[in-house]
């Protein structure tokens, strides 16, 4: 997995991983474990702040900041057009595939390559 853009170090799973101890996706919120970067703030606490700005300022990316440095239109609309194909992609497999369970699961339904 790669950052917008295609350029940069390639995303691993292990980047990520802090953030995952923290979260424990699947199980209740009440068991996540806070810690210095990934803590819930009270909505108390978030409206004392001055402007109240929930901007994650520490997560910006530099490199948008200057449009010069961008890539040109054509290069990030293609990016998104071949993201959001792949996505498709995968979903139309999961679904195939969902499809086809259901159907050795019940052989009087209709497979997915009949629908």
């Amino acid at each position: 997995m790669r950052k917008r853009g295609g350029n940069g170090p390639e995303l691993r799973r292990e980047h990520l991983q802090d953030f995952v101890d923290s979260y424990l996706p699947g199980r209740s919120p009440d068991e996540r474990v806070e810690t210095e970067r990934f803590r819930k703030f009270g909505y108390d606490e978030l409206v004392t702040r001055d402007k109240c700005n929930l901007d994650i300022f520490w997560l910006k990316d530099p490199s948008l900041e200057d449009a010069d440095a961008l890539q040109p239109p054509e290069v990030i609309a293609q990016e998104i057009v071949d993201d959001l194909e792949a996505a498709l992609s995968e979903f139309a497999a999961i679904a195939e595939a969902l499809q086809n369970r259901a159907v050795a699961q019940d052989p009087g339904s209709t497979p997915a390559e009949d629908l």
